[in-house]
């Protein structure tokens, strides 16, 4: 696998939304989940892209994009919020194996979202650490509202941008990776209903690809 041709940036890009678009239409090819797959993976992998995304239960990257084992390097946290962990686990991705593409993938219905956003409008709190992912979460949603937004989808637009700027904010590694054109990192927003991805942010693509 180390051996594996570099892909280019937005190659990788337009490689992940051809699967989504496939997932959407009903005709998912399910590419790499055979023994053979397994057996070539087994030795390093090389994936085209790292996904930062959400927990939530319906957000299963191999699924919706339509990939298989070794493409996906794949973090979730609720909300999408990040920690060391989750900066040091994207660093690997990109720096260690390589891949030339990091997306954030928020969706709509967002839980983490709407607890924060109820946080913000009506002091309510949460227990334990869940407290944690609500204060992560609401800068996002401040910003949301001094933009004058209402929307549940402008929010969860407001909060995916955020992580991609917090993202190169924080990653000295991340950032000189895009400025060196080596990675795009790209902010996706997901619907539930009809299982599209689309195009919220994007840092460090020569081109803007269609939406789904």
């Amino acid at each position: 696998m180390d051996n594996a041709p570099k892909i280019e940036p937005d190659d990788a890009f337009a490689m992940l939304l051809a699967g989504n678009r496939r997932f959407v239409a009903g005709v998912p090819e399910h590419p790499n989940q055979d023994a053979a797959r397994r057996t070539e993976t087994a030795p390093g992998q090389s994936p085209f892209a790292v996904l930062f995304g959400c927990s939530d239960s319906r957000l299963a990257a191999e699924i919706i994009f339509d990939r298989g084992l070794g493409d996906l390097f794949v973090v979730r946290t609720a909300g999408h919020v990040m920690g060391p962990e989750v900066l040091g686990s994207i660093e690997y991705g990109v720096s260690v194996l390589g891949s030339p593409l990091v997306i954030v993938l928020g969706h709509d219905s967002c839980g983490a979202v709407a607890a924060t956003r109820a946080a913000v409008e009506n002091g309510t709190t949460a227990d334990g650490y869940v407290r944690d992912v609500i204060e992560r979460v609401t800068p996002s949603v401040l910003a949301a509202r001094a933009a004058g937004h209402t929307g549940d989808a402008d929010f969860i637009a407001e909060h995916i941008r955020h992580t991609v700027d917090l993202l190169l904010d924080r990653s000295r590694t991340l950032a000189d990776a895009v400025a060196a054109g080596r990675t795009a990192v790209v902010g996706l927003s997901y619907r539930l209903v009809d299982g599209s991805a689309h195009l919220v942010a994007a840092r460090g693509l020569d081109r803007t690809a269609p939406p789904v």
